[in-house]
């Protein structure tokens, strides 16, 4: 199934699921990584925000990352400024279920979107930005064939000091060739994808 990992499945955000983004959009822990705002959101701006940021643009097109065993909403993945014409996106990854964090599952979530992305899609390439202090999270798009293309220098105020931003990318032609080694090695070991 295109939405499913052995242990994750992604479902369309809808606006029931403000409650569960609310939550994680007022952790800090959670928001230090990945926001550049540090504000505290009441659950209307948060509803506005849903609706007018993720799920009002036809440019957007944000998943729920649930994990499977419990039933659990863990984290959000967005595909957003999405250019048909160029066949180019952004991509956003959110776990804000801490608990989940640092066991792989931001990564069969991320496997997931960019699966959507480059073979539903057709998108020719996927960029991100990440906090040059985010190592575990370069580490992840690294690993998933993400490069870095360039650095936007002291842009991220946080915590009495400046810190950079990365910017990433990933060719869909990239990501074929990484699927493939992927497969070939399950293959010659004799599992099945």
């Amino acid at each position: 199934m295109l939405f499913e990992s052995s242990r994750v499945r992604l479902r369309k955000m809808t606006m029931e699921d403000t409650v569960y983004y609310n939550k994680w959009r007022n952790d800090l822990e959670v928001m230090y990584s990945t926001n550049p705002s540090l504000d505290i959101y009441p659950i209307d701006a948060t509803r506005e925000f849903v609706e007018h940021v993720i799920l009002g643009p036809p440019t957007t097109k944000s998943y729920l990352m649930i994990e499977k065993e419990n039933e659990s909403p863990i984290g959000i993945l967005t595909l957003t400024n999405i250019d048909y014409k160029n066949r180019n996106a952004e991509c956003i990854i959110e776990i804000g279920e801490r608990d989940y964090w640092g066991k792989g599952y931001g990564s069969e979530g991320l496997s997931l979107l960019l699966d959507y992305g480059f073979y539903e899609m057709n998108l020719h390439r996927i960029s991100l930005r990440v906090f040059a202090f985010n190592n575990r999270a370069i580490r992840l798009y690294t690993k998933t064939g993400f490069q870095i293309e360039g650095t936007s220098r002291q842009s991220l105020f946080r915590n009495g000091q400046w810190h950079d931003v990365v910017h990433m990318g990933l060719l869909q032609k990239e990501y074929f060739r990484i699927r493939e080694i992927i497969y070939s090695d399950e293959d010659s070991e004799g599992t099945t994808h």
